[in-house]
């Protein structure tokens, strides 16, 4: 009997944990787990999804073998921190799971003129201090596994906020760093400027994208892979907004923006590639964005254990090339100036030295491929 036998095989695909990224050796699950929706504050604009459920849906996701979680300071005005730290104490896992949390937007908008709120967000040293601390507490924990930077607020030096963010993972209080929402220019001059004092760079970056939101291609996904960041995009499953033509017609239009022409299209075409995979279509959508590129932990909520196990399912789809090609040109997006001028023709993948036409003119050239993602559906469950 060997004193090393390997681990039980994974419950689920969630239990297949990946590199974040290629300069980080955390290892977490495949998708990361919502933490917006978890709090009953803002059920005006989100619905509601009260402690029991949250904590079912945590339950669900960890007995799975889900450990990533995404929250921020300011989530339901403070609830969503607090209940997943009264989860984790109660559960006795904190150590198990990378929790994510955000500092930037101010965390104590509900309380109005009840307090002086000018440095309760913001990119300062100041803004960064109290709202670590303050999520600290209500986490219930004495580090945070990555803390993201949520928002450039174009008032702080480059400077003052990566050796401040610098001394939190010194000090033990933050392990991993990440920036969120931020214009990629921003993000390479922060990681240049951080290895250049022997400072931590961002790991991490987290934006809008999905099949309908495909901008974040244009400059976000190149400068994560020069950078060697991992990407947590939020919003991949469109936001309610990849539906049937059915589901569209019979729904209260008075609640929600009208579909355009473009997203209609883009629905029939994931619901044709659902069809013939028999799965569902927000499933394709997730499976999209985890085809495109390597190192992408997709940011999933939802309020019920059947939105987790759908996404979950969606881990091991294999799109091909061609439902790839088709979802792309279901709905383009334009690259603009300079790449319309460098490589014009390039509409589905990054821009290789073969694609420019000014290369071309003198010379045939033959470039190594970019690495891909890692084969989806590899494992069975």
């Amino acid at each position: 009997m060997s004193l090393f036998p390997p681990a039980a095989k994974p419950k689920s695909h969630l239990g297949y944990y990946k590199l974040l990224g290629p300069n980080c050796g955390l290892r977490v699950s495949p998708i990361c787990l919502g933490a917006m929706n978890f709090g009953e504050a803002w059920k005006g604009a989100m619905g509601t999804c009260a402690k029991d459920n949250t904590f079912e849906m945590l339950d669900f996701f960890k007995s799975h073998g889900g450990n990533f979680i995404d929250t921020a300071n300011n989530y339901q005005n403070e609830e969503s921190e607090t209940w997943l730290g009264e989860w984790m104490a109660q559960r006795d896992c904190r150590d198990q799971m990378v929790i994510a949390t955000k500092y930037t937007t101010g965390f104590k908008g509900y309380l109005g003129d009840k307090m002086i709120q000018a440095n309760h967000g913001g990119n300062n040293a100041k803004s960064m201090k109290i709202s670590v601390e303050a999520s600290l507490k209500k986490l219930q924990t004495d580090y945070i596994d990555i803390l993201y930077v949520h928002w450039w607020s174009y008032d702080t030096p480059i400077e003052e906020v990566m050796h401040y963010l610098n001394d939190l993972v010194v000090s033990g209080k933050v392990i991993y760093l990440g920036i969120s929402d931020t214009p990629a220019w921003i993000v390479s001059k922060a990681n240049t400027y951080a290895r250049a004092h022997g400072l931590r760079p961002f790991v991490v970056y987290q934006g809008q994208w999905s099949a309908a939101q495909r901008s974040f291609e244009r400059e976000i996904i190149p400068m994560c892979r020069a950078e060697g960041m991992a990407i947590a995009p939020w919003g991949a499953l469109g936001g309610g907004m990849f539906k049937t033509e059915e589901q569209f017609k019979n729904e209260d239009r008075r609640k929600m923006r009208e579909p355009t022409d473009a997203q209609l299209k883009l629905c029939k075409v994931l619901e044709e590639i659902a069809n013939r995979k028999g799965t569902v279509m927000t499933s394709i959508a997730l499976a999209y964005v985890l085809h495109k590129t390597p190192h992408v932990f997709p940011i999933c909520g939802g309020r019920s254990v059947k939105h987790l196990e759908q996404n979950i399912q969606a881990l091991g789809l294999k799109l091909t090339r061609e439902d790839i090609v088709e979802i792309d040109d279901a709905y383009p997006f334009e690259r603009g100036f300079p790449y319309s001028m460098l490589a014009p023709n390039v509409t589905h993948d990054e821009i290789k030295p073969e694609d420019l036409w000014f290369t071309n003119s003198i010379a045939h050239i033959e470039s190594v491929p970019l690495p891909g993602p890692l084969p989806a559906g590899a494992h069975k469950v």
